[in-house]
């Protein structure tokens, strides 16, 4: 298991784009993909071995849209996994929600989403990517 990318949510790609590359530079990045499981538009910002995704809803009822109403910011750590089932039944036992069962995501790889249960970490959404076959 490898740290993939962290995922922001913004109201909008473009200008978040604008404002991030007046002050940081990126190795690549890639344009926005819509990911039409999530109801998002995606763009991946190249820095090293990790990536920025930016994450903008594209639907009333996308699952970020509230969030990025309300200013937007950090929403999930993704790690990149051999076998995203095996991941989420180690997760299940420890006590992790599945909130988003395996399905197509960006780059057409397998995706699904777990909430942990942590009390002292402000990071308690956590995105599986499977390794693209």
């Amino acid at each position: 298991m490898k740290l993939h990318h962290v995922g922001i949510v913004v109201k909008n790609i473009q200008e978040s784009l604008g404002e991030l590359t007046k002050y940081l530079n990126f190795e690549e990045t890639s344009i926005p993909i819509s990911v039409k499981s999530q109801k998002v538009n995606v763009c991946f910002l190249k820095t090293s071995d990790v990536y920025i995704e930016l994450i903008e809803p594209v639907e009333d009822d996308s699952p970020v849209k509230k969030i990025s109403e309300s200013g937007g910011g950090f929403h999930h750590l993704c790690f990149e996994v051999d076998n995203i089932l095996d991941e989420i039944e180690k997760m299940k036992k420890n006590g992790a929600r599945v909130i988003v069962e395996p399905t197509e995501g960006f780059e057409g790889r397998l995706i699904a989403f777990v909430l942990l249960n942590m009390k002292n970490t402000n990071c308690n959404l956590i995105e599986f990517a499977e390794k693209k076959k």
